[in-house]
């Protein structure tokens, strides 16, 4: 996997592919507060001494949470267990960047979760749904040039799924715009989340077929 074969370029023993922490005896569900406190001292130890076994154990506790949450906005399984690997690669190279004073563990690991979906819906979609949408645009000032064409681009895209039956256009906005994961989505439309799903994803296809002007509406 992508994140064992990084860690052991790094010289980690820990073997994080062969962990199952779902089966492993070892895990428990700790207490709200001791799971804080002991989140932040292994954390603390990734940081200062790059601590395997720190690492391996941290992994444990907040695995099946971080894939949980990336499920619950709307990832399938595989999704999930593939955002996890890099949020825990995150965590492994930038835990010295982690500031307990302004944030929980759990805060700022589902903060790194939500942030590398955020980049793979980018990726799936080109050109991005909404280039002047502040979540999905680094925060630095943008040249004039830049400006005006990612105003166009927003405007090409706008233009894009309204060419979309009604239906597509609604999930499109209610997936990309407001953010909102499948299981809400079928919730609010009353639609088996399969359905949900599936028409989430021919709804995409088409957008991009627009926007890349292989089909004329």
């Amino acid at each position: 996997m992508f994140l064992e074969n990084t860690i052991e370029t790094a010289d980690i023993s820990a073997k994080m592919s062969y962990i199952d922490y779902k089966k492993d005896k070892a895990y428990k569900v700790l207490k709200p507060a001791v799971k804080d406190e002991e989140l932040t001292r292994l954390i603390s130890l990734v940081a200062t001494d790059k601590d395997k076994s720190a690492f391996s154990n941290l992994f444990k506790l907040v695995g099946p949470r971080i894939k949980g949450y990336l499920m619950k906005l709307g990832s399938n399984d595989i999704v999930a267990e593939d955002l996890l690997q890099e949020v825990m690669l995150t965590v492994w190279r930038k835990s010295e960047t982690f500031d307990r004073s302004k944030a929980a563990v759990s805060t700022w690991l589902f903060t790194i979760a939500r942030n590398k979906r955020i980049d793979m819906l980018r990726k799936e979609i080109r050109p991005q749904l909404d280039p002047m949408d502040p979540m999905l645009t680094p925060n630095e000032e943008e040249s004039a040039d830049d400006a005006y064409g990612s105003k166009q681009q927003s405007l090409k895209i706008n233009d894009a799924i309204s060419l979309l039956p009604d239906e597509q256009s609604k999930l499109i906005k209610m997936t990309y715009y407001e953010d909102k994961s499948h299981s809400v989505i079928a919730e609010e439309l009353k639609m088996p989340l399969g359905t949900v799903k599936s028409r989430i994803r021919l709804a995409s296809t088409r957008l991009k077929k627009l926007l890349e002007g292989t089909i004329h509406d």
